[in-house]
């Protein structure tokens, strides 16, 4: 649901991951002995998956499940491993914002918007998902509820007060209402509606909307209670490791998001890159994973579109947030080449035209799957930079897994670029997943880069 901006910094950056090590423990010199570890059991179909973002109500003329199902064999041949499906459930009227209201702002936990269709009808959405090998995920918005939920008037103890005893809003969210979680009749409820979509429509996890403003032991408490129905896969829209210790499998790459825009615009440059990912590798939990985007509902409707904050580079972003450690996000249209901002509140149809990058996407996803060093969490292989000539400019890396190599060269400017790829670890011939032709690489080989070129070779 975030609606602000981050802005990354160099001290942001220099500080990133600065706090993570406080479960560590720490020798005379100052090197830490002891990673974070998570202790979340992922489900075993999560290590090689990707995750793809359904706005129902943009995604088809009708915006109901009935016509989305038409394009779900599109989605698993394209590779798509996890839906998420953005609320569904019906909108607050009173303070509503535009005609059609946010998603976030939910009038009842247990019942479909008949705008989108009936809970028999989502419940074969995931039948269908399941049957072509996908997953489902529901999101759920915990922190607050429509000002004319149900609850507002039967249980008005369950909502935070002011000083004065007033409900209030939080963020100045104005169509929504806090929630106390200080309440215990609260958090059990708010469990067993999240249960009741495990339980009536066999949905496979959620993502918890911004997870952070609800306390860290209500989400390990619900995934607890929630896992003795079945396993879960479950996404924190936060980017906080203690989240990822015991209550989620995964969490949003925020930090990542945002450096990347800042090196599309000249501000930050790929040597900023390996200084993130060596925090990343030294600070985040050990076998925790972590989204990586280059658009999502709120980056598409508030800060723009890929091409906006990307330009013509936003093609070797996508390969970058396939390629890296983490598992990669699509939202709905990135397929199409969306290239407009989507009404938040508003009916905004997506032109789907004749699906233009879905064969560049679909590569990515198969390669993901098919080579072990790209997959998920500790199932994949580290991150290790090839130096060159041109650092700041070009990030280059290998990752390698058991018999599995990939090998990413990135130009991440709008200038072409000479350049000598240093040492010879990376030495040996591979497959350009692209175009499927060999290219043998010697020690310190020498090759051209175009503008925003990309390249993923595998081994």
């Amino acid at each position: 649901m975030r609606m602000k901006k981050i802005i990354i910094t160099t001290v942001v950056l220099s500080l990133l991951f600065a706090g993570c090590t406080s479960n560590s423990d720490k020798s005379g010199n100052g090197k830490h002995e002891k990673a974070i570890i998570s202790h979340v059991k992922h489900p075993d179909w999560s290590v090689t998956a990707n995750i793809y973002e359904v706005n129902l109500r943009q995604f088809t003329k009708e915006g109901t499940l009935k016509a989305f199902i038409r394009h779900m064999p599109r989605l698993r041949n394209m590779g798509v491993d996890i839906l998420w499906f953005m609320p569904i459930q019906p909108i607050g009227e009173k303070n509503r914002k535009g005609t059609l209201g946010s998603y976030y702002s939910i009038r009842d936990y247990e019942e479909v918007d008949h705008d989108y269709g009936y809970i028999d009808e989502f419940q074969k959405v995931v039948e269908l998902a399941h049957q072509l090998g996908m997953k489902v995920i529901f999101d759920w918005v915990a922190n607050h509820t429509a000002w004319d939920h149900p609850w507002v008037t039967e249980h008005p103890e369950w909502y935070a007060t002011d000083e004065n005893g007033n409900m209030i809003s939080p963020h100045g969210w104005s169509d929504v209402v806090q929630l106390d979680y200080d309440n215990p009749d609260m958090r059990r409820a708010m469990m067993e509606a999240m249960k009741y979509w495990v339980v009536e429509a066999d949905i496979d996890g959620f993502r918890c909307d911004v997870a952070d403003l609800v306390p860290l032991d209500f989400w390990e408490e619900a995934r607890a209670f929630l896992e003795k129905t079945k396993p879960l896969f479950m996404l924190a829209e936060a980017e906080d490791n203690a989240l990822l210790i015991n209550a989620f499998d995964m969490d949003y790459g925020w930090t990542l998001h945002h450096l990347t825009n800042s090196i599309a615009k000249g501000d930050s440059t790929a040597n900023d890159l390996e200084a993130y990912f060596n925090r990343y590798k030294a600070g985040f939990p050990k076998g925790a994973y972590i989204m990586n985007f280059t658009s999502n509902h709120d980056e598409n409707s508030w800060n723009g579109t890929v091409q906006e904050r990307y330009g013509e580079g936003y093609k070797t972003f996508a390969v970058l947030m396939a390629t890296v450690p983490g598992m990669p996000l699509i939202y709905s249209g990135q397929e199409a080449g969306l290239n407009k901002r989507l009404e938040f509140f508003e009916k905004d149809v997506i032109d789907w035209g004749n699906y233009p990058l879905q064969d560049f996407y679909r590569t990515l996803l198969n390669a993901k799957k098919r080579n072990e060093a790209l997959w998920n969490g500790t199932s994949g292989g580290d991150l290790v930079r090839v130096k060159t000539d041109h650092d700041d400019a070009v990030f280059a890396f290998t990752r390698k897994k058991n018999e599995n190599t990939v090998f990413v060269i990135l130009n991440l400017t709008g200038k072409s670029q000479k350049v000598t790829l240093q040492g010879k670890d990376f030495a040996g011939t591979y497959t350009n997943i692209f175009n499927e032709k060999k290219v043998t690489f010697i020690e310190n080989h020498q090759l051209e880069l175009k503008p925003w070129d990309y390249r993923v070779y595998r081994k």
